[in-house]
């Protein structure tokens, strides 16, 4: 049951309003993507770096994938 500790749960929540999506490893918020680049990074400063992004089973990814990031395009007209 130590499989939890040795690697971690990471979980980019689904988009705000403004396209922005939170990552958090457990109960620990490790910072706020606007971009697929940004959890990149976010995981890159977590020391997580060795994480696929876009292809590990440690990465949950809710209210869309990785290539999912509305507000981005959607609001170009404000």
């Amino acid at each position: 049951m130590d499989h939890l500790t040795q690697h971690p749960h990471i979980v980019v929540h689904p988009p705000a309003l403004d396209g922005s999506r939170r990552v958090t490893e457990g109960d620990v918020t490790l910072g706020l993507a606007s971009h697929l680049d940004d959890v990149v990074e976010i995981l890159r400063l977590a020391d997580l770096d060795r994480v696929e992004v876009e292809e590990s089973d440690l990465i949950v990814w809710q209210g869309g994938g990785p290539d999912d990031w509305p507000g981005l395009s959607e609001h170009e007209d404000i």
